[in-house]
C-alpha cells in the first residue's frame, strides 16, 4: 500500500540524539578521545576566564566546534554555526541538546580568537598523545621531521617599503599595482596586512610568496604527529626548528629528514645528543661538476635502519597534505606568528584524531594453531 506524504509535524516528538548516531561512526571514537584530552586542560581553561561575570560559551564546546570545522572543511565560522543549527550529528559532537540555542557566529569567532592560543593548542596535542590507549601506539625510538610552506593571509600588494616610499596601488577595492623592475626583499619591505609574514620560496623554480613555515615531528610506528610549531619563513628555519623539536628525543633515537637537513651543524648537533641522523644525502652537483660533501656518516648511510627511515619519513607529508586540503591551511586565515602557530598545531592534532579510530580499532582474534 502506498504511504501518505504527510507534511504536518506531530505535537510532541521525543528524539534521543545519541540513538541517531551510528554505533560505528568514526566521530564516536573521535569525540571520546577529544573529551578525554579536554578534561586534562580544565586548569588551563579556568586560568583564561574570570571567576565572576556572565557565563561565556564553554571552551570545550568551542574547541569541539573548531574540530568539526577542520574535519568537514567548513570555510567560515558563520557556515559552521549554521551547520550546527540543523545538523544533529554536529549538535551531538559539540554537546548541544536538540532544543538548545546555538551560539551566535560573531560571539563564537571572538571567543575562539581568545581561546585558541599556542598553549591551548599544544596542550591539546600533548594531552591527546598522553592518553594510555594512544601512547601505546607511539614509537619511542624512531622519528621523522619536516617542514612545509604556509601561505600567509596577506596579498603581495601589501608588501610595501618600510620607509613608506613607492607608489600605492590604484584606488578601488582591489586596485592594480605594477611590480615590474621593482626589487623587493624582507630587509627593505614588509607586509602592511601581516607584518610577521615573510617573502619566501621553498625551492628553486617556485614563485616567492608571503609565507610562514610549519614544522612537524612524526613518530615512525603509526605515523602520528607528536610535536609541531610554526616559525617565520627563513632559509635556516627548518633546521633550527628541527633542532628544537629533536631535544625531546631520547638518546639512541633515530631522526629521518630530507636532504635540506644535510648540513654539518645540524647533523653534528644530533650526534652530540646521541641521536642517529637518518638524513637524506644532499648529493647536489655544482656547475663545476663537484659533488657536495655530505655530513651523514658512511656507516649510518649504509645501514638497514637508514633505508627504512628514508622510506617511512615521507609519511609526514600526509599530515601536511591533509591539513591543507581538508583542514583549511592551504592559506592560513589568521594573522601573526602566534595565531598561525596555534592554528597549525591544532590542525595537526585534528589529523591525529582522524587516524586514531582505525589505529585503535580491534584487529580480530588470532586463531589458535590446530
Amino acid at each position: 500500500m502506498r504511504g501518505e506524504d504527510r507534511t504536518s509535524g506531530a505535537l510532541f516528538s521525543y528524539v534521543d540524539i545519541e540513538a541517531r548516531i551510528p554505533a560505528k561512526h568514526p566521530l564516536r571514537a573521535m569525540r571520546r578521545l577529544t573529551n578525554a584530552a579536554l578534561a586534562d586542560l580544565d586548569g588551563a581553561f579556568s586560568a583564561l576566564y574570570e571567576s565572576c561575570g556572565r557565563p561565556s560559551i564553554p571552551p570545550e564546546r568551542l574547541l569541539r566546534s573548531t574540530l568539526l570545522q577542520l574535519l568537514y572543511s567548513i570555510r567560515s565560522e558563520r557556515q559552521l554555526v549554521e551547520r550546527i543549527e540543523f545538523d544533529l550529528l554536529f549538535r551531538w559532537f559539540v554537546g548541544l541538546a536538540i532544543d538548545e540555542k546555538v551560539f551566535d557566529a560573531s560571539t563564537f569567532s571572538k571567543n575562539c580568537d581568545r581561546l585558541l592560543t599556542q598553549e591551548i593548542a599544544q596542550g591539546f596535542l600533548s594531552s591527546l598523545l598522553a592518553l594510555p590507549e594512544v601512547k601505546r601506539l607511539l614509537s619511542a625510538e624512531h622519528f621523522s621531521v619536516d617542514g612545509t610552506l604556509l601561505k600567509a593571509w596577506a596579498s603581495m600588494k601589501s608588501f610595501r617599503p618600510k620607509d613608506s616610499s613607492g607608489e600605492p596601488p590604484s584606488p578601488g577595492r582591489n586596485g592594480e599595482a605594477d611590480f615590474r623592475k621593482t626589487k623587493r626583499s624582507n630587509e627593505t619591505h614588509a607586509s602592511t596586512t601581516d607584518p610577521d609574514a615573510r617573502l619566501f620560496r621553498k625551492s628553486d623554480g617556485q614563485e616567492s610568496r608571503l609565507s610562514y613555515l610549519g614544522h612537524a615531528l612524526m613518530e615512525n610506528r603509526s605515523g602520528l604527529v607528536v610535536a609541531a610549531e610554526a616559525t617565520l619563513a627563513t632559509g635556516t628555519a627548518e633546521r633550527e626548528a628541527a633542532a628544537r623539536l629533536s631535544e625531546r628525543l631520547p638518546e639512541g633515537a633515530t631522526l629521518g629528514a630530507d636532504k635540506n637537513y644535510d648540513a654539518e651543524a645540524f647533523v653534528e648537533g644530533l650526534k652530540t645528543r646521541g641521536i642517529v641522523p637518518h638524513v637524506a644525502i644532499n648529493g647536489t652537483v655544482s656547475k663545476t661538476g663537484k659533488v657536495r660533501k655530505t655530513a651523514v656518516p658512511n656507516e649510518v648511510a649504509a645501514s638497514l635502519g637508514y633505508a627504512i627511515s628514508q622510506r617511512l619519513r615521507k609519511r609526514i607529508e600526509e599530515s601536511f597534505g591533509w591539513s591543507k586540503t581538508v583542514g583549511g591551511l592551504a592559506q592560513v586565515k589568521v594573522r601573526g606568528l602566534a595565531k598561525v602557530h596555534a592554528a597549525f598545531v591544532f590542525a595537526l592534532a585534528a589529523y591525529n584524531l582522524v587516524r586514531l579510530p582505525k589505529l585503535l580499532a580491534p584487529t580480530g582474534e588470532v586463531c589458535p594453531a590446530a
